[in-house]
């Protein structure tokens, strides 16, 4: 049951860093009884991170672990944030991020997750596409918006892409374009070179981000190096 409780944990994302949770080490600690209670600890890199990204991995975390078959009860707390009485407090009540929060919550926790997911499809997307071009010298950058999910090559960058793609609801069939606005809305050709770059800079951002705040974790807590896994350039990760 341990293993699955990793296993169930490592599905759980970080928003804004489209990595797992165990790849970044954000899992400080996890206990099994053989009873079936499961208790998780999480920490951040600062004890000032959001109180929402907070909130959705620490609630995720909870849900993940409570549908494991077998599992008696669970508990999950984040430790050292200058909200955790009150986040823990919520989560051990299930009272939900806007009744945890009350009149301070101005954007739902699934709006928010929504806009991540599109900058993880985005980020995904650019990065696929440029490696196309690289592999495709005969290929024009405006040659992009006729590029369908068929074209692409069998790689994990693709599977990521398709996952991607998946949880904003967009079209996988072999005949759906890839390159798309936030929308799902087809380019033109000359909207290919501004949507290109905008996504490029998602990706960068995304990859900055997640580099920064595996250091401040690393410094933070120094013990956490050895849980932390390199980013995976397809953002999938590993399993623990």
């Amino acid at each position: 049951m341990e293993r699955a409780a990793w296993e169930a944990l490592h599905q759980v994302i970080d928003p804004e860093l489209d990595e797992p949770i165990t790849d970044l080490g954000f899992v400080r600690s996890l206990r099994v009884e053989d009873s079936g209670e499961v208790e998780a600890h999480l920490r951040l890199p600062t004890s000032f991170c959001a109180p929402n990204f907070a909130y959705l991995m620490a609630s995720d975390a909870k849900d993940v672990l409570r549908a494991l078959p077998g599992v008696t009860g669970v508990r999950v707390e984040l430790d050292d944030h200058h909200d955790s009485e009150l986040i823990n407090t919520g989560l051990a009540a299930d009272a939900g991020y806007r009744d945890t929060f009350p009149g301070e919550a101005e954007q739902d926790l699934e709006e928010l997750r929504a806009t991540f997911r599109r900058k993880a499809h985005a980020a995904a997307m650019e990065r696929v596409l440029t490696r196309l071009l690289k592999d495709r010298p005969e290929l024009d950058e405006a040659d992009l918006h006729a590029i369908t999910v068929a074209d692409l090559p069998d790689e994990p960058a693709t599977r990521s892409l398709l996952n991607r793609r998946e949880a904003v609801g967009f079209d996988n069939s072999p005949s759906a374009l890839v390159l798309v606005d936030d929308e799902g809305r087809p380019c033109t050709p000359e909207q290919v070179p501004f949507r290109l770059r905008f996504a490029r800079a998602t990706r960068i951002s995304v990859e900055g981000n997640s580099h920064f705040c595996r250091g401040l974790l690393r410094t933070r807590y120094p013990d956490s190096a050895a849980d932390q896994a390199p980013r995976a350039m397809t953002s999938e990760g590993r399993g623990r």
